[in-house]
């Protein structure tokens, strides 16, 4: 019996593809198989993971034509026969004893979902990003990690939820993590940082507007999914202080590293059109109001008057970052 399995979509990362694979077919969990899925890759990613196929049983390996992160992770979902499933980007790789520790903690508390830490790995050093166990299904919407690849999930659960991942949009992760929060009976966490997330490039760079502009696509297929599911009256609150801390701060702080001025303005209106259409109240959320931490004390100063200067303080900040970086080189 298969006990995980991993879905690994492939897309030219030749430099990296290799260790990825390595670390798999090492595990110490050994009822494990590994879908590789190429998702037209134009290097010889190709070559690398059908010769790791003929030489490891455990490796199925299958060729499709580019549709992107999200429709490659999809169509691997129907060739899995795993207890469990993982995902694994082909850039990234993980401690040997990643699937076994994640797979008897899930035996051990009869898992929905089972979470690791992870390790942040750049070129000359690695940081450990730890998480807070978390529990309570509207703390996890509010504050839980999204990313999905450090996370083992029960197939069978998976697959009754009917949830995928939305095609062709960044922030993929976030809409999958918090459509399945409703279906959770039983979330559990083990202490080690079994996965390397590598760093492939400085944070500090050029977003463009239309990538950036795609979590405003993820919050709306959630708030929908939870409206037309019957989720959103028992979860208003907390996905409103989601959409708040969202659109306030990380992806406030995306949108004002757009280079393009008027893309920029354009994009941060929209993003707090966005939150006030949505939730016109948002000011009055309890979680927001409750909650003492300095970014809640932030968001609560927000007007659309302030909105307008701390969108220039930023953007200018980061346009000397980049100066700085520039000299530097």
């Amino acid at each position: 019996m298969i006990k995980v399995s991993v879905i690994v979509p492939v897309y030219n990362v030749e430099p990296y593809l290799k260790r990825c694979l390595e670390s798999l077919v090492n595990q110490t969990l050994k009822e494990i198989e590994i879908v590789v899925v190429n998702d037209g890759s134009t290097d010889q990613s190709g070559k690398i993971a059908k010769a790791y196929a003929d030489k490891y049983e455990k490796i199925k390996y299958y060729e499709k034509k580019n549709g992107g992160l999200s429709d490659a992770r999809n169509y691997g979902l129907q060739f899995v026969t795993g207890e469990y499933l993982g995902y694994v980007d082909s850039d990234d790789f993980v401690d040997d004893t990643m699937y076994e520790l994640l797979y008897h903690k899930a035996k051990e508390d009869d898992s929905d979902i089972v979470e690791c830490n992870l390790r942040h790995t750049y070129k000359e050093y690695e940081d450990i990003e730890i998480g807070k166990k978390i529990q309570d299904k509207k703390e996890l919407l509010m504050f839980g990690r999204s990313v999905v690849w450090n996370k083992i999930y029960r197939t069978d659960w998976l697959k009754e939820t009917k949830v995928k991942f939305h095609k062709s949009v960044y922030y993929e992760d976030i809409e999958f993590y918090l459509k399945l929060i409703p279906y959770l009976t039983c979330y559990s966490y083990i202490d080690e940082a079994s996965i390397h997330y590598v760093q492939r490039s400085s944070s500090i760079n050029n977003q463009s507007s239309s990538k950036t502009l795609d979590i405003l696509k993820v919050l709306t297929s959630i708030y929908e999914y939870y409206r037309s599911h019957g989720f959103l009256e028992d979860y208003k609150d907390a996905l409103e202080f989601f959409y708040t801390r969202i659109l306030l701060c990380s992806s406030f702080k995306r949108m004002c590293r757009i280079k393009d001025r008027k893309q920029r303005a354009d994009a941060l209106n929209q993003s707090i059109g966005l939150l006030y259409s949505t939730f016109p109240d948002w000011k009055k959320n309890k979680t927001l109001r409750s909650r003492k931490s300095i970014q809640n004390y932030y968001m609560r100063t927000i007007t659309p008057t302030t909105y307008k200067i701390y969108s220039a303080i930023f953007s200018v900040i980061f346009r000397m970052k980049i100066a700085v970086k520039a000299k530097k080189v």
